[in-house]
């Protein structure tokens, strides 16, 4: 069974950082390029950052670039999203998607605080 699991969100201050972890059960990661996406109250899907699968290719939000580092462990099955200089406007259910799926997980909820 293909599961996507996503953790590491939680209450943060503005300025600060969390690392999120997506963990794929039930098929193989490396096969495919991988997206973080947001959603944000009362708003639609954002695209975050995007990875090829080797990770040779990254692509990022116009909004988050200089702050966030998307990033994959094949090995472990992992996607990453690492977070700095967190804004409130950054609070949001951040979920992974493999691309060209329609695989996704239950997301992290995010909370950044002024």
């Amino acid at each position: 069974q293909v599961q996507l699991v996503e953790s590491g969100g939680g209450f943060v201050r503005a300025g600060g950082s969390l690392r999120l972890s997506c963990v794929a059960f039930g098929f193989t990661l490396s096969t495919y390029d991988m997206t973080w996406y947001r959603r944000l109250p009362g708003k639609g899907r954002e695209l975050v950052a995007a990875i090829t699968t080797t990770g040779g290719m990254t692509t990022y939000g116009d909004s988050v670039k200089g702050r966030f580092t998307i990033a994959r462990d094949n090995v472990k099955n992992t996607l990453y999203l690492e977070m700095n200089i967190l804004k409130p406007e950054d609070t949001a259910v951040y979920y992974c998607h493999p691309d060209q799926t329609p695989y996704w997980g239950q997301g992290t909820q995010v909370t950044v605080s002024s």
